[in-house]
């Protein structure tokens, strides 16, 4: 009498195990956030004019904006953020949607520009490092493990303000 049920009996103990492992849990894959950081400071009048910043002060509180662009040269990123009292910014890019196109890398399409400086004495922007057009970002290879993310640095800068009435500076 258990002969005709043996053959039923066993097909459904061997797919058994395959009917368990589709409740298994999915593994999520981990996410990637994107961070930019850097420096922005007030250039002394010594250096107007070029690109050095000796003698430079760091800016607390000073803006700069994370700008990112598509492939079709549109605005696909806008956040602006503020250094600390040491002139130092850590931009994360919350919202940043990173494709599988290199196009949309942010080595690729994103910059940094100034935005505003809080000192009156300093704040005009000046092009150090490509502050008034964008900034590029460079990758030195730091990056975050954490449980649930990795999180990649890009650095750019370091920025510079400087003084509204610094002397023209003379060649000889």
């Amino acid at each position: 009498m258990a002969a005709p049920h043996l053959p039923l009996l066993l097909s459904a103990l061997l797919l058994l195990p395959l009917a368990l492992a589709a409740y298994e849990p999915v593994p999520q894959q981990k996410k990637t956030r994107v961070v930019v950081e850097g420096m922005v400071y007030c250039q002394s009048c010594e250096n107007y004019g070029s690109w050095s910043l000796s003698k430079a002060e760091p800016i607390a509180s000073a803006k700069v904006s994370v700008v990112c662009k598509n492939q079709r040269g549109q605005v696909s990123f806008y956040k602006a953020f503020e250094t600390d009292p040491k002139g130092y910014f850590f931009a994360e890019l919350q919202g940043y949607e990173m494709s599988h196109s290199l196009l949309d890398h942010p080595l690729q399409s994103c910059v940094v520009k100034l935005v505003g400086s809080p000192l009156e004495s300093c704040n005009v922007m000046s092009n150090v490092n490509y502050g008034l057009y964008g900034s590029p970002l460079r990758y030195e290879s730091k990056r975050l493990y954490r449980k649930d993310s990795d999180v990649v640095i890009y650095a750019a800068g370091p920025l510079a303000f400087r003084p509204a009435n610094c002397p023209a500076p003379t060649h000889y």
